[in-house]
């Protein structure tokens, strides 16, 4: 899972909470109104959330807690090796293979056939 800086994600919740607050003081602002709904549309972006109550949710549960945590509260489990623990390859290295896990093929198209998209 992929998620941005801290030091963004607090900016922009920043930026958030400061239109709430503008919108709030004047609710026929069009223009404060506006950059409020902007302001959410972008934490909807970072977080990966559909609305802005379960982005600013979401941003301010990754600001207090610690990368391994977050991602063990959103996807309900915890790998010890997506938490940074795993060994790197080294270049050259082949990959061992896990006794009971058998390798997957690789697809591709098949033999002998082209694709004919634009054509």
């Amino acid at each position: 899972m992929l998620l941005p800086a801290k030091n963004e994600v607090a900016r922009h919740l920043r930026r958030y909470r400061t239109w709430e607050r503008v919108m709030l003081a004047s609710p026929t602002d069009r223009a404060a109104r506006d950059n409020f709904e902007d302001s959410g549309y972008t934490l909807c972006v970072l977080m990966g959330k559909r609305c802005a109550r379960e982005a600013v949710a979401a941003a301010e549960r990754y600001l207090q807690t610690s990368l391994p945590m977050y991602l063990q509260e959103e996807t309900g489990r915890y790998l010890p090796e997506e938490a940074g623990s795993r060994t790197q390859e080294q270049p050259g290295q082949a990959r061992k293979e896990q006794p009971g896990k058998p390798r997957s093929a690789r697809r591709g198209p098949p033999s002998g056939r082209r694709s004919t998209a634009g054509r």
